[in-house]
């Protein structure tokens, strides 16, 4: 019963500790929503007494590999660094990038030097962790960067938004101290998420997208706008483009890729950060 309770509460002070604090004032996008009571897992409130040992299993592999490095360790040794004038681009997201050209029916840009960083069910302050081995260790031209929605939904305990721009700012930061273009996408359209019912996250995505669009303009990065093109009138998606409020089908990344192939032409155009 103790060691129960000691993966339940070490969990969760990883899942605090992991994601920054915000470091400044609060923006204009994140003030309307930083009120609202942000989402946890229910796992992680949960009695451990009451856990199945499923669940307790569970989060003790989370605790073994937090940020995942293990996942794309040994693909990241077998990827030949990048031929001179190669403009390789690393995508770094979650479970919509994880499945880009994995789930059937979808493509991942066939022939372009493009390389899928993705993992399912990951948070900023997750992928923050992997930003090093998985980008930057890639030797990319540039980076699209989709993430935020599990933060959102909290996956990995409570996350603000405040909270949620720190870790984007430092991906931002530590990609363009590497010369690496940035490319921000939107979060896309959700209403509902099928695993922690009754959230309303859309107005927390409008508002993580706006501070996105912002930043991304005053600080050399490119604004990727998936959520115009796939935004139902209830701020979610429609089935056809995402099945499940949430991971697109074929259609939703038919809608997305040119979207993607635009915004990183543009980021290619730009002069490399300098390094400071």
């Amino acid at each position: 019963m103790a060691f129960r309770s000691f993966s339940l509460a070490a969990l969760v002070w990883l899942a605090g500790v992991a994601a920054p604090l915000h470091a400044g004032g609060q923006t204009a996008a994140s003030a309307a929503t930083a009120a609202a009571p942000g989402a946890i897992n229910p796992l992680y409130t949960t009695p451990p007494a009451s856990l199945s040992s499923e669940q307790v299993a569970s989060m003790q592999q989370q605790l073994l590999d937090w940020p995942q490095l293990g996942r794309y360790r040994d693909d990241n040794a077998r990827l030949r660094p990048p031929t001179p004038g190669e403009a390789r681009v690393v995508f770094f997201g979650d479970s919509i990038t994880d499945a880009w050209g994995r789930a059937e029916g979808t493509h991942f840009f066939p022939g372009k030097p493009y390389v899928n960083r993705g993992i399912s069910g990951q948070t900023t302050a997750q992928m923050l962790l992997r930003f090093r081995q998985d980008v930057i260790a890639l030797r990319p031209a540039a980076v699209v960067v989709l993430a935020g929605t599990n933060d959102i939904a909290g996956n990995t305990g409570l996350a603000s938004l405040p909270m949620i721009e720190d870790n984007l700012r430092s991906m931002t930061e530590l990609a363009q101290a590497h010369r690496i273009r940035v490319i921000l996408a939107s979060v896309l359209p959700v209403s509902d998420y099928p695993w922690h019912r009754g959230l309303r996250p859309a107005g927390k995505v409008r508002a993580l997208n706006a501070w996105l669009k912002a930043y991304a303009a005053s600080n050399g990065a490119i604004y990727l706008d998936y959520y115009d093109a796939l935004a139902n009138a209830q701020g979610g998606m429609d089935p056809r483009l995402a099945s499940d409020g949430v991971h697109p089908t074929p259609a939703g990344y038919a809608v997305m890729a040119p979207l993607a192939q635009q915004a990183i032409a543009r980021a290619l155009a730009k002069r490399q950060p300098e390094k400071p």
